[in-house]
């Protein structure tokens, strides 16, 4: 079967970029905080409401000769807020300040995001070159059993060779299923992140602008880590919370105005006799203008509680800024010293593979002679697998932490992975859409899902389809001296 590719680690964050539905989700939450802006903007502007009203009298006062029968009354109310405390002016500055710390927080969602593929991408480099090792040595030991079941035949090893060989066989088998199975995990959780399943990969390229000290790390983090930039935008939305709870304990005032027009519908009857008699009229309007005040006295402690409450709600936010600060200090020092250490391990892994090589062929020329066990032959070839293990798995962990670095230091987006080329998501073009709006009628139309569903994409495999690194490359060793022992002392 045929399984779609992402080339490459840019295609795999692309893919991940426009379809995964956590930062999808981000996106839509971002633009519900946007809607804030004009929702606290509304209660500055004037508001405008019509009435209408139709009534039947049905029993009217016997001494009530000019009483109407029925009827309709139509009015027009207007109100422009002159001052409320500063309420409206402090509710959209922090309705401001959450959209900015809500980019913040798109930012680290994507950040997070692209840390994650990148793991699942190296996670399946890793556990690919892992299935192929152990494959590999599953075919080494199986030459090895059959070379000493059939020299144990000849009476040139013992029964406990061919234990020892049958033992080591099986547990590569062994490995060699946790092996499978763990490629098919990862490539789940890559399809799970990328919503494509992974083909050939390819080798990711270098990462650029790593520091040169976790000092350095520390000093970007903490000007460009999205996570803390968010949690300082929140802190500053609190002070203006703080403004909108006193506001409530303020006098406000408004301008009034309104219209109203009354008929009866010709259902007040003419008036008796004398001056006017038969001019009752059946219709009457009226305007109204003022000024309306409203000067709160006792509200049984709800405002000084309101202000209480936003100050403890201030003080959380401050103390959050600390966390998240030392969170990214963590952070970033830690990945500057996971990537480090994985660089070093790199370096004496290759020295170790080489090394390892070099030793299992002497072992095996030595052993043809006589002068080594087959136990000496197992023994050299778990060592280099161990080895090739090691480098495999320190090339992962070096390439993911040094990523997380990138991202702790806010330096693992978009923009700076090169993903540009119009298909980058502007949350500032829909915030100038809509915080100027005014029209009560209006919306963007019913919702439809954005990210991809992995429901179609097939079950996973364990099946190797990248090439084997060189480094990692050990062949099975079919030479005489192994397979039948014709050099041994005994064949001499």
């Amino acid at each position: 079967m045929t399984q779609a590719s992402a080339e490459t680690l840019r295609e795999a964050l692309l893919k991940a970029y426009s379809t995964n539905p956590t930062i999808t989700a981000q996106r839509a939450q971002q633009r519900a905080t946007d809607e804030n802006v004009p929702i606290a903007r509304a209660a500055g502007l004037p508001s405008a409401n019509a009435t209408g009203d139709y009534t039947e009298f049905v029993v009217n006062a016997a001494n009530n000769f000019l009483a109407p029968q029925r009827q309709g009354v139509a009015g027009a109310n207007v109100s422009i807020p002159l001052y409320r405390g500063g309420q409206v002016r402090n509710s959209v500055a922090a309705a401001q300040t959450r959209v900015e710390a809500g980019r913040a927080q798109l930012r680290g969602t994507e950040a997070d995001l692209f840390t994650n593929v990148v793991a699942a991408y190296m996670d399946v480099i890793r556990d690919e070159a892992i299935v192929g090792l152990n494959t590999q040595n599953v075919r080494v030991l199986d030459v090895n059993l059959q070379a000493s079941r059939d020299r144990f035949q000849v009476g040139d090893l013992t029964r406990t060779d061919v234990a020892q060989s049958e033992a080591r066989l099986a547990l590569a088998r062994a490995q060699l299923q946790s092996a499978q199975a763990q490629l098919i995990s990862s490539r789940e959780s890559y399809v799970r992140l990328v919503g494509t399943p992974a083909g050939i990969l390819e080798t990711p390229p270098t990462l650029p602008h790593l520091p040169d000290s976790p000092a350095s790390a520390v000093t970007v983090a903490i000007d460009n880590n999205p996570v803390l930039l968010a949690a300082a935008k929140e802190r500053d939305a609190t002070r203006y919370d703080i403004g909108v709870a006193r506001a409530s304990r303020l006098p406000q005032v408004s301008a009034v105005g309104g219209a109203s027009y009354t008929n009866y519908l010709n259902s007040i009857p003419p008036s008796g006799g004398g001056l006017g008699a038969g001019t009752t009229p059946n219709a009457n309007k009226a305007v109204r203008a003022g000024l309306s005040l409203t000067m709160p006295l006792f509200q049984g402690g709800r405002p000084a509680a309101q202000v209480r409450q936003a100050e403890a709600l201030r003080s959380r936010a401050i103390e959050n800024v600390t966390a998240t600060e030392r969170n990214v200090i963590a952070q970033a020092r830690s990945a500057y010293a996971v990537w480090r250490s994985s660089e070093q391990v790199i370096q004496s892994s290759e020295t170790a593979v080489n090394a390892n090589k070099l030793s299992l062929e002497g072992v095996r020329a030595e052993n043809s002679v006589g002068t080594r066990t087959i136990l000496d032959i197992l023994n050299a070839e778990q060592e280099l697998l161990n080895s090739q293990v090691t480098l495999v798995t320190a090339r992962r962990d070096a390439y993911v932490a040094g990523f997380a670095l990138l991202a702790a230091m806010g330096e693992a987006e978009a923009r700076d992975l090169g993903l540009d080329g119009g298909v980058l998501y502007d949350p500032v073009a829909n915030y100038n859409r809509v915080r100027r709006k005014i029209w009560d009628w209006g919306g963007d139309g019913e919702p439809v899902a954005v990210a991809t569903r992995t429901v179609q994409s097939p079950a996973q495999d364990a099946v190797v389809r990248r090439p084997q690194d060189e480094l990692l490359d050990s062949p099975v060793d079919r030479s005489p001296g192994l397979t039948t022992g014709a050099a041994s002392p005994n064949r001499q």
